[in-house]
């Protein structure tokens, strides 16, 4: 099939400013992309010109720029308007068989649904409205654009957060949540681990990591642990003051703060590390913790992730509404369990294991369709 993805944010802004990048290939999506290209499909993806790195790359896939407008009021880093996707899809959609857009409320989606609506499925995370402009756009686009426009098409949800959610405003909702796949050739596992945890998160407020670090601080008292470490993956404007928490809490050693990393170098971390620490305030969809998972490292985390619940119905790690220490104590002495069921999970996290289901939903979505148009 030819199979176009509209994707326009790349990755997460750090307070609503897009940090430059070297590549897009450490990108979920291109990831994703790829695994279709491993299933025989020609693939393009359109992002979002912001998006596009400082350094010129070429690609294994098609990957097309769009510049964004009215950037002022429709912030590019929250919700894209390019118009001249507008004129690519009516250009090119008779030579599409399958456009995959994310989320019900993104332009991209609504051009895609007015063009094609039984071509398309919309592959949608978010669990709750915005919160932007006291969700007045949120509720608008929920139960009047996406009622008028999406009535047709398949969404394909990411988690049961977001299928509970979209249920209550669109008919046809996929039976199962299909995760962030993950390349399983950049992320390998390993069973050797050190007596170390990991975050993977930026340094920002909602990520909640001061928190983590107190725990931490109250997990080496014990003399056992005292020569554990902790490794924090990321960069954002609480970096300093993260730092100074540290310090204060005579905790240097223990601690190490390195950046933003590569997939190849992130993968190693995670791999080597006994669990992987989550405490955040606000999320959707993680796609450190399928990384995680994938490397055979556990995950320790709230359950605010909306994939949360994975971690729970396969004994990938803790899922619980408040961890402590003991939980850090529990993944240690049961960290051969937890791993084992991390690397069992591998295959079933991979991109093309992705790609493969939302094709296979989509089939069966347009199978049942012709035959009901054919009994009625």
């Amino acid at each position: 099939m030819k199979i176009l993805i509209l994707n326009s944010i790349l990755y997460t802004a750090d307070n609503y400013v897009i940090p430059s990048r070297d590549s897009i290939k450490d990108c979920m999506i291109y990831n994703l992309a790829l695994g279709f290209k491993e299933l025989g499909h020609q693939v393009t993806l359109i992002a979002a010109s912001e998006y596009k790195p400082v350094k010129e790359e070429t690609y294994d896939i098609d990957v097309i720029f769009l510049k964004s407008q009215f950037k002022k009021i429709l912030l590019p880093s929250v919700l894209p308007f390019q118009p001249k996707l507008w004129s690519y899809l009516l250009k090119e959609r008779k030579k599409i068989d399958l456009i995959i857009s994310s989320e019900v409320f993104a332009f991209p989606s609504l051009f895609a649904v007015i063009f094609a609506p039984e071509k398309t499925i919309i592959w949608h995370e978010l669990a709750v409205h915005t919160k932007k402009m006291k969700s007045i756009p949120s509720y608008f686009w929920y139960n009047v654009i996406a009622k008028l426009f999406y009535k047709n098409t398949l969404i394909i949800v990411r988690s049961e957060n977001a299928k509970k959610f979209i249920s209550k405003y669109l008919p046809h909702v996929s039976t199962d949540a299909v995760e962030h796949g993950i390349n399983l050739q950049k992320f390998r596992f390993s069973k050797d681990k050190k007596k170390q945890f990991i975050v993977v998160s930026q340094l920002i407020l909602r990520k909640n990591i001061s928190n983590i670090i107190t725990k931490f601080y109250h997990f080496l008292q014990k003399e056992v642990y005292s020569d554990f470490k902790l490794i924090i993956v990321g960069i954002g404007e609480l970096e300093t003051e993260l730092k100074e928490q540290v310090s204060q809490l005579g905790i240097d050693k223990n601690i190490d703060f390195v950046g933003f990393k590569s997939h190849s170098v992130l993968n190693q971390l995670l791999a080597e590390s006994m669990a992987m620490l989550i405490d955040t305030k606000q999320d959707n969809n993680m796609v450190s913790i399928p990384e995680s998972i994938v490397s055979g490292t556990p995950v320790v985390t709230n359950l605010i992730p909306t994939n949360s619940s994975t971690i729970s119905e396969y004994n990938l790690g803790i899922a619980k509404t408040e961890w402590d220490e003991s939980d850090l104590k529990d993944i240690i002495d049961n960290n051969d369990f937890y791993v084992q069921n991390c690397i069992a999970k591998r295959g079933d996290l991979s991109s093309e294991s992705s790609a493969l289901k939302m094709i296979t939903a989509y089939l069966k979505y347009k199978n049942n369709k012709q035959k009901h148009q054919i009994i009625t």
